[in-house]
């Protein structure tokens, strides 16, 4: 396991904390006899809008060595811990094995390439996810892609936005993926994992980014961010371009060879 820059986002978390999460990943990689190739973080923290107590969702990539890939039977190909709270912060630690998430990634599982483009790194080995993101583009289907983010986004929308009083976090939870969707309908490519660039690239300006930005910045101030009557602006926003979506057609990924994931497969085991 490789540390990450400490002058990075990383940076800005508690340093206990941080250090707390590295460790649970060295002790995960000696019980496993595996090597963490990539760590970060991939919730709230990640996309740019967590609040003061949210938790810590780490994930991590990770390889075992060539002889564990020639096996007759499949074995476990991800590691799960319990979530742990540690005097109020806590910890949420999962990994997923390399030729998992690379079995992911030729079908451009959105949650994959979220965590390679996340702000928030924990350790990484050098030129790993550089390499496993251009990957990530070369596989990448805005059919697949469209097709996460809008069932998420109407899924949320019905399940949480709803009603006289709803709990203004869900807000988010629908608002990242459609502003991933019309990212994807622009013909930008892989969606951003940040609010902020999201917002940058397809609402760079106007009375909806301003709603939003609002209520992000009372939830990033806020412990407990509370119920609340529906905001007119981004309700509207959100409900229109969800039954605007709906109808929107998205290209297939063009057919690609698997061989260049076999290499590199074959490449980070061998390292």
């Amino acid at each position: 396991m490789n540390a990450h820059d400490e002058n990075g986002p990383v940076a800005a978390l508690p340093s206990a904390v941080v250090g707390r999460i590295r460790e649970r990943l060295r002790t995960l990689e000696q019980a496993h006899g595996v090597h963490v190739l990539h760590a970060i973080e991939s919730g709230s923290r990640a996309w740019g809008f967590e609040s003061p107590d949210s938790d810590f969702d780490a994930r991590f990539l990770y390889v075992h060595a060539p002889d564990w890939y020639f096996s007759v039977f499949e074995q476990r190909d991800v590691i799960e811990t319990p979530i742990e709270d540690e005097g109020g912060v806590v910890f949420d630690v999962n990994g997923w094995d390399l030729r998992k998430a690379l079995r992911l990634l030729a079908k451009s599982n959105p949650v994959l390439i979220e965590w390679l483009q996340s702000p928030i790194v924990y350790a990484s080995a050098p030129d790993f996810a550089g390499e496993m993101l251009a990957l990530a583009r070369r596989f990448h289907s805005p059919k697949a892609s469209h097709y996460h983010y809008f069932h998420m986004a109407r899924k949320n929308f019905r399940e949480h936005l709803l009603g006289d009083r709803i709990r203004l976090k869900k807000y988010f939870y629908v608002i990242r993926p459609v502003l991933a969707c019309l990212w994807i309908e622009q013909g930008k490519g892989l969606p951003p994992m940040t609010l902020h660039e999201l917002l940058a690239g397809v609402l760079p300006q106007g009375p909806v980014r301003a709603a939003i930005l609002q209520l992000r910045d009372r939830k990033m101030r806020e412990p407990e961010f509370g119920e609340g009557a529906p905001v007119a602006a981004v309700q509207d926003f959100l409900a229109g371009q969800i039954d605007r979506l709906s109808l929107v057609a998205t290209p297939e990924a063009p057919l690609t060879s698997g061989a260049p994931l076999d290499d590199f497969l074959r490449r980070w085991s061998r390292r």
